[in-house]
């Protein structure tokens, strides 16, 4: 839905000019790697910070994610409003003709669709951001703290942050006016210690700098499921530690003296999935003798077919017909996802059959051993129409209604939001603003 037509809804149904939404100066969207609506809604949770933000604010019963359900993807459509087919990171990886994972996703040129970061700066706003995905070299954010690692040495991201951040020397700024010296395992996947780096890194500049949009991602939360399932003493850890570093932001914000001024956006990628069993569907193909003609690529809880080539639409109906012909004890643990549920989700091009796994599996893209293998932990990237796969949301302050709760949303309303209340152009956006949960709303 295209941004004016948000501003002639409200005019119309409203009757009013001056919405609350247009004093707001300031926008920041956390996101929280594998955050679930649980966090903020349930008791045994440690997370004071949402719960007092969800109470005093807006907050969501569920958001309803992308397909596939994953970081990057899910990431570039917080930031442009559209769905893969439209922004172009349909997975976390690029896909090798050999049916294996390749580059990460992670250069801005890899996307095709505008960004809140574009439309803020063409309307005079400034930027930041930190460790949000798919931003290095991206010329529209002010103050950029990207998501990246050296790929010589996965676990050490420090000299890759500091060679791709920008301004040139902004890294080293940060080292050594909010964290202090960070040790390899200060600042990689390996420690909660990455999360409250990165909070103390954004309330750095929210103090120093003022951005009018500030996008930060917070990971630890994704990693501690995926080792642990969806509860567990490490996921507790992790959630109050992405709660503490929301806390270091939201102090920052008040210091800065424009609290009164700013929105913080809590919100997520994706949900996760306790998983038991991980499902190499590649054997299948070989089995069938399909293995030389497609390969299915997997995101975890969901797997994509992909045409060795891309013109042979006689290998989808083979392949599907197989599926479907599996003994019952097999095809039980997986559904078909159509080429139609896929054009609804704007999802990969050229791909027109996946399968998403059922509660308690996953898959991985082995094609040698055993059909099955015990995978315990969790999971995401299934088709997003169950509640454990959907992700939350937390509006509050400048521009947002008190103690206002929503049942449903998704991912695509967010992006149409933040660019409703700074007043900017993203008219591609595929969301839409809710009314109600801006102030002065009589609905």
């Amino acid at each position: 839905m295209k941004y004016y037509i948000f501003t002639i809804v409200y005019v119309l149904f409203f009757s009013f000019t001056a919405l609350k939404a247009q004093e707001v100066e300031h926008v920041i969207l956390i996101s929280v790697d594998g955050f679930r609506p649980e966090f903020y809604k349930e008791e045994g949770w440690p997370a004071a910070h949402m719960k007092i933000l969800a109470e005093k604010g807006v907050y969501a019963d569920e958001v309803r994610t992308i397909f596939p359900s994953v970081t990057y993807p899910s990431h570039t459509t917080l930031s442009t409003g559209v769905f893969p087919a439209d922004h172009g990171i349909f997975y976390n990886t690029e896909v090798m003709d050999n049916g294996k994972p390749g580059k990460w996703f992670y250069d801005f040129s890899q996307v095709k669709a505008r960004t809140l970061w574009q439309a803020a700066k063409e309307k005079g706003w400034s930027t930041a951001s930190v460790s949000w995905p798919v931003t290095v070299n991206n010329p529209y954010i002010d103050y950029n703290i990207p998501e990246i690692w050296s790929f010589e040495n996965p676990a050490d991201r420090r000299g890759a942050t500091a060679e791709y951040a920008t301004p040139e020397g902004l890294f080293e700024e940060v080292v050594s006016e909010a964290t202090g010296k960070l040790d390899r395992d200060e600042y990689n996947l390996s420690s909660l210690r990455m999360d409250g780096n990165l909070g103390r890194i954004a309330a750095y500049l929210v103090e120093k700098y003022r951005p009018n949009l500030l996008t930060v991602h917070l990971p630890n939360t994704d990693g501690a499921q995926h080792k642990s399932g969806r509860e567990g003493e490490e996921v507790k850890r992790a959630v109050a530690g992405a709660d503490h570093a929301i806390g270091e932001i939201y102090d920052a914000v008040k210091r800065a003296g424009i609290l009164d001024k700013t929105a913080i956006i809590i919100t997520g990628d994706h949900g996760f999935v306790t998983t038991h069993t991980s499902i190499s569907p590649n054997l299948w193909l070989k089995q069938n003798g399909l293995y030389d003609k497609a390969f299915f690529f997997s995101t975890g809880g969901s797997a994509f077919l992909h045409l060795r080539d891309k013109g042979d639409k006689n290998t989808v109906t083979r392949v599907k017909d197989m599926l479907l012909g599996l003994p019952m004890s097999q095809r039980s643990m997986f559904r078909v996802i159509t080429g139609e549920m896929l054009t609804k989700m704007e999802t990969v091009p050229g791909v027109s059959l996946a399968i998403s796994a059922n509660d308690g599996f996953c898959f991985d893209n082995e094609s040698e051993g055993s059909l099955l293998r015990e995978k315990t932990g969790g999971k995401h990237g299934y088709y997003p129409d169950f509640h454990n796969i959907y992700t939350g949301f937390i509006g509050f302050g400048a521009g947002f209604s008190s103690q206002k709760r929503i049942t449903y949303m998704q991912m695509e309303d967010i992006p149409a939001m933040i660019a409703f209340l700074l007043k900017m152009e993203l008219p591609d956006a595929k969301g839409v603003v809710y009314p109600g949960i801006m102030k002065n709303d009589k609905k």
